[in-house]
């Protein structure tokens, strides 16, 4: 039996700060109109059916981040926001040197009080397209609430990856009814002579075929992933005491629920091409792509009027 009467939620991503960027991308404007890529991806979930928006962001910049949202979607959407900041974390493992967040899988725990239905999460500075909302969104609906089915939009990898340096995937691994097996997260995907290769950790290249599905963190949960969660980002701080810039990401509490043998992820594809940025010099084919969209009237001239 379904339990969930609510509209899925949808938790963005947007605390980060962009380091190798050179400023913050969930601010950046990428059109004539003054549009953020947060922009189109809240005109797609509100168009798939989203009536909550979760955002976490940092003090820092609270005040610019709600100027720009809120006269966009108040009236049309429920709106949290939650801080990630470097001291929301035990005690214990406080060190007044950090100054790094503590990654998405971090992020996503520190909703847990906002957030009791069912809720997809992205990032903010990520161009998923209508399809992935529509697909997560059908999924989640029908999705039992109190259930360990979990889900994930899939992309391939070679769609994923920027020609001005390297990026940061989640290499999946799929049994064959559609289930994820594992989420490795390769910190150091580029562009070679030769195709694709990633940075192990003694600096070594391997050879990654461009044809892998990697998650682009648009995820699917039910309130079941807390259960996992705290007690796996508390492994993970017991691991990385001392470091300044380990960082707890999605993809291993994902792997961690799975261990647990409770879990299960379905992979979801999207048709669409997700774009986004990394680097400055990535802003320009965004916005090439966002104009063409444009055109072939996907989107409105006014998203917001």
């Amino acid at each position: 039996m379904n339990t969930n009467h609510h509209h899925p939620t949808l938790i963005i991503l947007a605390a980060g700060m962009g380091s190798r960027y050179g400023g913050l991308k969930q601010l950046d404007i990428f059109t004539p109109q003054g549009d953020t890529i947060i922009d189109f991806s809240l005109y797609d979930a509100l168009q798939a059916g989203f009536k909550k928006f979760v955002f976490i962001i940092r003090e820092s910049f609270e005040n610019e981040f709600k100027s720009l949202i809120e006269k966009k979607i108040k009236g049309k959407a429920e709106i949290e926001y939650v801080y990630q900041e470097i001291d929301r974390v035990p005690q214990e493992y406080l060190n007044a040197e950090r100054t790094k967040p503590w990654g998405t899988g971090h992020a996503l725990l520190l909703t847990k009080d906002v957030v009791h239905e069912n809720f997809a999460i992205i990032n903010a500075d990520d161009f998923y397209g209508r399809d992935a909302f529509m697909v997560m969104y059908d999924f989640l609906k029908k999705t039992d609430i109190n259930s360990y089915h979990f889900s994930m939009i899939g992309y391939l990898l070679k769609n994923t990856v920027s020609d001005h340096g390297y990026v940061s995937r989640g290499v999946c691994e799929v049994d064959c009814n559609g289930n994820l097996l594992n989420v490795t997260e390769r910190t150091y995907i580029e562009k070679s002579e030769n195709g694709l290769r990633y940075k192990e950790e003694d600096e070594s290249f391997t050879t990654i075929e461009e044809e892998v599905t990697v998650s682009m963190n648009f995820w699917g949960f039910t309130p079941r992933c807390f259960e996992f969660g705290n007690d796996s980002f508390k492994r993970f701080l017991e691991k990385n005491k001392g470091s300044l810039k380990a960082e707890y990401y999605l993809p291993t509490l994902v792997a961690d629920s799975i261990a647990s043998g409770k879990v299960n992820v379905k992979l979801l594809k999207s048709n669409d091409r997700w774009f986004g940025v990394t680097y400055s010099e990535d802003k320009e084919i965004v916005q090439k792509r966002i104009s063409e969209l444009r055109m072939k009237k996907l989107y409105p001239e006014n998203l917001w009027e």
